[in-house]
């Protein structure tokens, strides 16, 4: 058995892991809502064993440097915050590089307290993505907030009409 099927306690939806446009979907999905609990089971399914996630710089409720966590830690980092606060998070631009079953993805999002408020946080999510066993995985997550000091580059950042 791979590490990738070993993950029977966190079977994924079908529909979440069948190409890379559905599992990144899923992850914004299962990440949104209003305050209270997330699906955390449907958040770990998408993730290969091992895998990372990597904050840099400020975070919706902590400052401070770059975090190397595994998808546990990051659960339980988050959970407190999400239990008393909303958090709507949508992509907004996508650009993506394959070879073969990897796919290096930088995913432009915007992410606020209201889904109707105008005023959001926007930044870049890298993803690593892998085609194994039947389904895409998310192997590694990395992402940073855009600031004043940080901006999004251009090509990154969504024609404004």
């Amino acid at each position: 058995m791979t590490q990738a099927t070993d993950q029977a306690s966190n079977k994924p939806r079908p529909e979440d892991i069948k190409s890379p446009d559905t599992i990144i979907e899923a992850f914004y999905e299962a990440l949104s809502g209003p305050a209270g609990k997330r699906n955390w089971q449907r958040l770990r399914s998408l993730y290969l064993e091992g895998a990372r996630v990597i904050p840099v710089g400020n975070r919706i409720h902590a400052e401070g440097n770059t975090h190397v966590m595994s998808v546990a830690q990051w659960i339980e980092d988050i959970t407190p915050y999400f239990a008393e606060h909303a958090f709507f998070i949508r992509e907004i631009q996508r650009h993506e590089d394959r070879f073969g079953d990897m796919i290096q993805v930088f995913s432009t999002y915007e992410a606020g307290n209201d889904p109707e408020d105008d005023r959001k946080t926007r930044g870049i999510r890298a993803m690593q993505l892998l085609h194994r066993d039947d389904r895409w995985w998310i192997v590694n997550m990395m992402w940073d907030n855009e600031t004043r000091n940080n901006p999004l580059p251009g090509e990154y950042t969504p024609y404004l009409w």
